[in-house]
């Protein structure tokens, strides 16, 4: 008896869900199959636009390799024709990069001043990304360095030097020569110290550091010396000879 009610218990409690369910669907079930859709339609434009991107950049690292390539081969015309080309149509990424080799391009034929707008224009253009915006603000200071003075190197490289910056041991480098071109020692050895303190200082840039570090140590020791006692001059000999008696001419 128990067991009979028991199954009838269950078959009541099915028929109830079963009621509910039907209930729901009649309410819910259009929302549910829109939303469904429209979920599958959003994953596969998403793939399709990642698959996108993804073929564009690929088509475009093959055009950045045949620019780099012909620049290589010192095919300069066509180098930056087919930089400025992916400069303006490129994915962000490596229209950035193309805007890097246009600048370095100019700067290697002596187009200081082309190179100099360029780097300058993508040191501020907050679409690139902060590595090259820094890299490019890094070379249009270099370009500079021999003809600014220590306020203009202090404005372009003080953004670059904090310790969170990709370039701050370069950047320190930089500012370090402008400081001891500007007669300003004690800066240079401040900037040349913190090179020799990063842990993320190359080797060579160490080097380099401590070679400026050994020349304005020198520099500090010639011009704290102070001079000794003149040395004492050479008697004047005696107008005299050993009798008291005027020496004798010649």
């Amino acid at each position: 008896m128990v067991d009979r009610n028991d199954s009838f218990l269950r078959e009541v409690n099915e028929e109830i869900r079963r009621e509910r369910l039907t209930k729901l669907w009649e309410r819910f079930g259009t929302v549910i199959i829109a939303s469904v859709v429209l979920l599958i339609g959003g994953v596969a434009a998403y793939k399709w636009n990642e698959a996108r991107q993804i073929a564009a950049e690929q088509r475009t690292g093959a055009r950045f390799e045949e620019a780099s390539r012909l620049a290589t081969e010192r095919k300069t015309d066509e180098a930056m024709a087919a930089f400025a080309a992916i400069a303006k149509d490129g994915p962000a990424g490596y229209g950035a990069l193309a805007r890097v080799r246009i600048a370095g391009e100019h700067a290697k034929a002596g187009r200081t001043a082309e190179a100099l707008s360029a780097y300058e224009a993508l040191s501020v253009d907050s679409a690139a990304d902060e590595l090259l915006r820094d890299f490019a603000a890094l070379q249009a200071a270099v370009l500079r360095l021999d003809q600014a003075d220590w306020t203009e190197m202090k404005n372009r490289l003080t953004p670059l030097v904090g310790d969170q910056r990709a370039w701050r041991a370069q950047a320190r480098e930089i500012l370090g020569l402008a400081a001891l071109k500007a007669g300003q020692s004690e800066e240079a050895t401040k900037l040349f110290e913190q090179i020799l303190g990063d842990r993320a200082t190359t080797g060579g840039l160490s080097r380099r550091a401590q070679e400026m570090l050994a020349v304005l140590t020198d520099r500090a020791a010639a011009k704290g010396a102070v001079p000794g006692p003149a040395p004492a001059a050479p008697a004047a000999p005696d107008a005299k000879g050993k009798n008291g008696e005027p020496a004798a001419k010649n």
